[in-house]
């Protein structure tokens, strides 16, 4: 199958950052599917691990958590899937990634995509989607509207979403506007970045190269009750420790430079991590939970509640193409997603 790869960690202009490779076809087993990938978008995480992740032995690492495709064959213990089936997922940080003609994953962490979408548009969904709604729901435990009936918990209460712009950002601030009672408050510092998260429909932006206490009293918003910080955690923490409601709840995904939590201790405001690998890391015993958000999410888009956040479409799958991704996404000026379709 071809495949993009790297055998060695080297900055993204290195002629070997990624390389365009044959590799031998896997075999689903288990629980696996094994999908004939159509598209994949490009995350930050592929960054983090093209150059902190050394394959060993000359050993191929493949890149990619998300993709959309086509079933093409199942493991023995497989249940809800089939041959001809068009999936979604994010995959696992543990194995080969998406960047590749065929992929194996295991069908629980597995949805049916969205009927609404091309493959393109799916395949920038999978991760951030999962991401958002773990943060929100799994994490901060924000309640969530019951039959189209805002939660009466929530009213009156906010959301900020530093960095509200990217990838996960972008899903977030639509979940929280369509599905919550919550007032969202988005930051970009970029006025296209800031009118890309106005569409989305956080009820107010901010620009987060200012003190946040400083922009949230500019446009007249109460102290957030959650704050979830998407990227530079560390360069902002002192501001979220100001902006914060006393009580209220504080989340991350990044991985930022030390910061001091004793800070949060006289607001009596409480942390929470989100990593979306961590179900499929440690086999959680909820891990299907994972398949269960896919088909909401995929419910909702093909509802008109949540859009695709797919913004650039970089053409196909191959090892100049996904450098030009990553040189993007490392340059902190995308907004979105970065999607790649066929080979």
């Amino acid at each position: 199958m071809k495949a993009v790869a790297y055998q060695a960690s080297h900055p993204i202009d290195h002629p070997d950052a990624l390389i365009d490779t044959i590799l031998p076809d896997p075999v689903a087993q288990g629980r696996d599917l094994l999908v004939e990938v159509r598209a994949v978008s490009v995350n930050p995480v592929d960054t983090k691990v093209r150059k902190g992740s050394q394959p060993e032995n000359g050993a191929w690492k493949v890149l990619g958590w998300d993709a959309a495709g086509v079933v093409r064959a199942v493991g023995p213990e497989v249940t809800r899937f089939k041959p001809g089936d068009r999936v979604w997922y994010a995959g696992s940080i543990l194995r080969q990634g998406s960047n590749s003609e065929l992929q194996l994953v295991d069908e629980r962490i597995v949805g049916a995509m969205p009927a609404s979408l091309d493959f393109a548009d799916a395949a920038a969904m999978p991760l951030t989607s999962l991401t958002a709604w773990e943060m929100l729901f799994d994490r901060l435990q924000v309640p969530m509207n019951v039959d189209g009936a805002e939660s009466a918990a929530d009213k009156g209460r906010s959301l900020l979403i530093v960095g509200a712009a990217g990838g996960v950002g972008s899903i977030m601030v639509q979940l929280a506007r369509n599905l919550t009672a919550l007032t969202v408050i988005g930051t970009a510092s970029r006025p296209e970045s800031q009118e890309w998260v106005r569409k989305l429909g956080a009820h107010q932006v901010i620009d987060h190269s200012q003190p946040l206490s400083a922009e949230l009293a500019r446009v007249g918003a109460a102290a957030p009750d959650y704050i979830v910080s998407l990227t530079h955690t560390d360069q902002h923490y002192a501001e979220i420790v100001e902006a914060i409601a006393p009580q209220g709840r504080f989340g991350l995904i990044d991985d930022p430079e030390p910061i001091d939590v004793r800070q949060l201790k006289r607001k009596s405001v409480s942390l929470h991590w989100e990593l979306m690998f961590t179900r499929s890391i440690f086999q959680t015993d909820d891990m299907q939970a994972q398949q269960d958000i896919l088909s909401r999410i995929a419910g909702l888009v093909d509802a008109g509640t949540v859009a695709s956040t797919a913004t650039e479409r970089f053409g196909v799958i191959n090892a100049a193409n996904l450098k030009r991704a990553h040189a993007l996404l490392e340059s902190g000026r995308s907004r979105g997603k970065i999607v790649l379709a066929g080979f």
